[in-house]
């Protein structure tokens, strides 16, 4: 027997109530089809800047604290009550696995309580989503970048639930590889946006690797230059030689971001979709941004970009693959556990009903 009653799939737009724990971002969000009504988030992340990244224990005790409020927040700022929602969903992986653990007991609580449907989403499957919201009319078929700190690829969306991996990074992600160069050049955690901010003051002069290697296609490879990064920061400090850090971070960035669009954009035009969206924490740095629109409008393209708040973690995000995944009838029992690690390959694929 379902611990809930039977929700209407045809319903035009269903309420989704989203909640995101993977990492250090307590987040809740109220979606009425794909217009968002509420969206809160109680954050870790300066705790964690204390240590230089995220600490498992102090995040997962952070959730704790922090989960029935937010939660509570986002129904009342949604301007609903918890009997209009049709659905919970929760990001049940990848991530931190005692602070994913949170979100998945509470939503179960809730669901259970309720008596309503409960979704289990995907981290990253949330991360694409996430271009609904911002372009309420979005169809696939498209082409999209996935630009985070555990995943980098070029992605052909062929429904709003099939994905095609056209190519992915053979090592670091994009976003881990921010981190790691921030760190070498001093900037503190998260490194994404401090690196972007010290790439203002500087040129991209540094040599860096013209093209990332990874097989051809659309692979990806940061391992190179990141250790391109250290080697010219260390080999400079052991000479006692001076050097721009804005112009080692401006350097890193182009290349870094210039590949990623290039590959996009590419992949757009061999796939003859008219559409190219991008999701994941990395789309959030302005010059990619920037960078992305430029490529498309040169090639005649549209791009949809998610606002930046919607690229870091959210749980808007995870509303919006929770709306996906109840149309297709897709709903978790109370079995349902968190996972730290999920492929990618595996996460592309249609959720299967867990009933």
């Amino acid at each position: 027997m379902a611990y809930y009653v039977k929700p209407d799939l045809q319903k035009k737009e269903p309420i989704i109530l989203g909640i995101e724990s993977s990492c250090d971002e307590t987040a809740a969000a109220v979606i009425r089809g794909r217009m968002i009504l509420s969206d809160e988030i109680a954050s870790s992340a300066n705790i964690q800047a204390k240590f230089g990244g995220v600490v498992p224990e102090i995040a997962s005790r952070a959730h704790t604290d922090y989960i029935a409020d937010v939660v509570e927040r986002a129904i009342e700022k949604a301007g609903i009550t918890y009997a209009d929602i049709d659905a919970v969903a929760v990001t049940y992986g990848a991530g931190l696995l005692g602070a994913l653990l949170v979100g998945v007991s509470f939503a179960k609580a809730l669901a259970y309580a309720l008596k309503k449907p409960l979704i289990a989403v995907n981290h990253i499957r949330g991360h694409l989503a996430a271009a609904y919201l911002d372009e309420p009319t979005l169809k696939p078929p498209f082409v999209t970048l996935l630009a985070s700190g555990g995943h980098t690829a070029v992605l052909y969306a062929k429904t709003e639930a099939e994905f095609e991996i056209l190519g992915a990074t053979l090592d670091d992600a994009a976003g881990e590889a921010f981190d790691k160069v921030a760190r070498v050049l001093g900037l503190s955690y998260p490194g994404g946006p401090h690196i972007e901010n010290c790439a203002r003051d500087g040129k991209p002069v540094v040599p860096m690797p013209k093209m990332l290697k990874g097989g051809g296609g659309y692979n990806f490879s940061y391992s190179g230059l990141k250790t391109a990064v250290i080697n010219y920061c260390h080999t400079k400090e052991q000479k006692n030689e001076k050097y721009s850090k804005a112009d080692v971070a401006s350097s890193f960035q182009a290349a870094a971001v210039d590949v990623l669009v290039e590959k996009t954009v590419s992949a757009a035009l061999e796939k003859g979709v008219d559409t190219v969206t991008a999701g994941g924490g990395v789309v959030a740095n302005g010059y990619l941004r920037e960078s992305l629109q430029k490529a498309c409008d040169g090639k005649g393209l549209k791009l949809v970009l998610p606002e930046r708040r919607y690229c870091t973690d959210n749980a808007a995000m995870i509303a919006a693959e929770g709306l996906v995944q109840f149309r297709l009838g897709n709903f978790a029992d109370m079995a349902l556990t968190a996972k730290a690690s999920i492929p990618l390959s595996a996460t592309l694929r249609t959720v299967q009903n867990q009933k």
